[in-house]
């Protein structure tokens, strides 16, 4: 199969707006399953996840082959549920073109925005589709005007709909200017009826006044006043598209299976194949100044990134790759070049979704799974041992809740120990880390479901009923002002005594981590103990010192020290940079910060005070309001995560269930002195 026969998409959306359904049709129509499943009732094939049609929710996105008019498409269906974010950004790194999903009756929605501006980041190119148009309320200009006042998204309907809500019957295609409308899933194509002919004629005009833009000939027949031919305004439509100059905008409704063939006619028209994306760049494992590229060719070098990894109960791991260049065969050594380490490829699967077809080969553009890597994360890249490059990662946000997590019974810490680091090989936005001092685990991930969910696949999944506290924040420790500490590690209790003897400046670092400089002179500390020193900083950094909270944002700079010949050794410098860490650490005036998290809420006029009021209580800001729909507006803030638990509750009660929001993570900010002795307090009184 040629590349240019191939296309890797995403759909993504807001929660509810009905991508799952969607992708449902879009298999039944290309014959990949027999039966449409519903999410309603927990049957969806892309929803295979007891957890997911418990909910009636996307959770993990799901990869799936399936073939429309001898093109392969690749759909990965992801989450609309905020706090599963990361799902949505590893899906975008590794697609080359997106259906964005929009609902007819609400437009564009909080998470609509939030995926919206991922895929910016990512660069992929897009067309959308504006579902429900059956729905109360539906309003196919509103949902456009919606795209290009929120999203700039320049829109184009390539799609009008005749009728809308109960009325709904079908499509008018502009660049065919032929109506479409479905009996029984089948599709009829016919003529425009009288009525919308004006309407038809309208958004032709608009459509080639856009590409007039951004084509100099569709310009020209344009000044000359003679109709550009439907070959030419679809070729124009497809460059433009691809360079992300307009978004072709189609319509229908998933659920009463009206529109969907000529989406997936619109997928293989206006998104990209390998070939149109072009060649990936990677940098130079020893030197990161060097790029490489490597086109889309099955005679180029090896390179792949793993951008997921599901444990499977009959197989193992699965390691989810995108194949940028080259091939991998079954057997074949390849390396990690973002670990430095070699793995060998057992088996290679092609999923769809419950289903597994097993390939001796796979090639560039192909999003296959691979058996029997072991130490492959998310993120990593895989390459030609003989011919290494590093691509870019993938961009994982901070966890921002905590939950403490303890085993029934001694007998079982074990086991949950290994369920928790499958569940964090799977979902790099997921974090453990183990308490010393008061034996617990602790668990930090990106909202309230997102724990929900882990837990809930700890027990049906692995077996483990853990024992689980409250949800708590994820604060973070810093200091905010420079502070030196001379330190002299002794110890002499008979025979081999330990001695290491550390200088250091602690500087506030404020929004880049950690970083750990060295200037020593003269061999004051042998170079084989520096390591030592930073391995003693960094494990005091990942357990906090105030509350237990990790430490971000600081800059250690290791000034001077002294060592012994005899007594000096790697545990030695370790305590002692350590303590000494702790002691710059305390007198450098530490704070506590928070999650500050950006907030939308969408609410009827009649409950703006209602809802404001109660937003500033929680010591909430609100930057901006703007018009959402008719009779209704939309809130833009920032708002501190404690504030924030239980909040759906109160904001139900508040409109009368009319409200909805979403919230995402912004950043840190510290903690005022008030609230943070408050948390200290609580933190002593738990610890005693």
């Amino acid at each position: 199969m040629g590349l240019t026969k191939l296309r890797n998409i995403g759909i993504a959306a807001h929660i509810d707006a009905g991508k799952t359904t969607v992708t449902e049709r879009m298999l039944f129509f290309t014959g990949t399953t027999r039966k449409m499943g519903e999410v309603h009732d927990g049957q969806a094939t892309m929803d295979f996840m007891k957890q997911e049609q418990e909910r009636g929710i996307t959770i993990a996105s799901a990869a799936i082959s399936c073939t429309w008019k001898d093109k392969t498409v690749n759909i990965i269906d992801t989450p609309g549920h905020v706090d599963f974010t990361v799902e949505v950004e590893r899906s975008l790194r590794v697609i080359d073109g997106m259906i964005a999903v929009f609902c007819g009756v609400a437009g564009v929605q909080p998470q609509s925005e939030t995926v919206w501006n991922q895929a910016d980041r990512y660069k992929v190119p897009r067309i959308a589709f504006i579902n429900k148009m059956d729905r109360t309320g539906a309003d196919f200009e509103e949902a456009v005007d919606s795209m290009d006042k929120y999203l700039d998204a320049n829109p184009v309907p390539i799609h009008i709909p005749m009728g809308a809500e109960d009325s709904f019957i079908g499509v008018i295609d502009v660049l065919k200017m032929k109506a479409f409308t479905y009996e029984d899933a089948e599709v009829i194509e016919s003529d425009i009826p009288e009525s919308y002919i004006e309407k038809a004629n309208h958004a032709r005009h608009f459509l080639t006044e856009k590409l007039a833009d951004f084509s100099d000939e569709i310009m020209e027949l344009y000044i000359e006043g003679k109709e550009a031919s439907t070959e030419l305004l679809k070729r124009e439509t497809r460059a433009a598209s691809l360079k992300m100059l307009i978004t072709p905008v189609f319509c229908g409704s998933a659920y009463k299976n009206k529109g969907i063939q000529n989406l997936l006619d619109a997928v293989v028209d206006f998104l990209p194949s390998p070939l149109d994306i072009g060649a990936i760049v990677g940098l130079d494992i020893d030197d990161i100044e060097k790029t490489h590229s490597r086109k889309p060719s099955l005679s180029e070098h090896f390179c792949a990134l793993a951008f997921k990894i599901i444990n499977d109960p009959f197989v193992g791991q699965q390691t989810f790759v995108r194949i940028y260049s080259g091939q991998v065969k079954s057997g074949m050594q390849i390396f990690n070049s973002t670990k430095k380490t070699y793995e060998r490829v057992g088996r290679i699967l092609r999923i769809h979704a419950k289903d597994r077809e097993e390939l001796e080969t796979a090639g560039a553009g192909d999003i296959v799974a691979l058996i029997g890597i072991k130490n492959t994360k998310t993120g990593d890249s895989i390459c030609d041992p003989a011919y290494p490059l590093l691509l870019e990662n993938i961009f994982i946000p901070p966890a921002v809740i905590d939950l403490k997590v303890t085993p029934p019974s001694k007998a079982e810490e074990r086991k949950l120990g290994e369920s928790l680091r499958k569940l964090a090989n799977e979902d790099p936005s997921f974090k453990i880390r183990f308490n010393d001092e008061t034996e617990e685990t602790i668990i930090s991930g990106m909202g309230e479901l997102h724990l929900e969910i882990l837990i809930d696949r700890l027990k049906t999944e692995f077996g483990v009923n853990a024992n689980i506290g409250e949800p708590s924040i994820a604060y973070r420790e810093t200091v905010t002002r420079p502070m030196e500490s001379d330190y002299r590690y002794v110890k002499q209790s008979g025979g081999k005594g330990q001695f290491a003897h550390t200088i250091l400046r602690l500087e506030p670092n404020p929004g880049k981590g950690f970083e750990f400089t060295d200037i020593i002179k003269g061999g004051a500390i042998p170079t084989e103990y520096i390591p030592s020193v930073r391995k003693g900083i960094e494990a005091t950094i990942e357990k906090g010192i105030l509350a237990d909270f990790p430490i971000v944002d600081v800059k250690v700079v290791l000034l001077d020290g002294s060592f012994h010949e005899v007594d000096s050794s790697d545990m030695a410098f370790r305590i002692c940079a350590s303590i000494c860490f702790k002691n710059a650490f305390m007198k450098a005036n530490p704070i506590l910060l928070e999650p500050l998290m950006k907030i939308e809420i969408n609410t009827p006029d009649d409950f703006i005070g209602a809802v404001s009021g109660d937003l500033n209580r929680r010591r909430g800001r609100i930057e901006s309001m703007r018009r959402f729909r008719k009779g209704a507006q939309k809130l833009n803030g920032f708002v501190p995560l404690k504030e924030m638990f239980g909040y759906a509750t109160s904001l139900r009660s508040l409109s009368s269930g009319r409200a909805n929001y979403s919230m995402e993570f912004f950043n840190y900010v510290p903690l005022n002195s008030e609230l943070q002795q408050k948390v200290l307090k609580e933190f002593a009184e738990k610890n005693k």
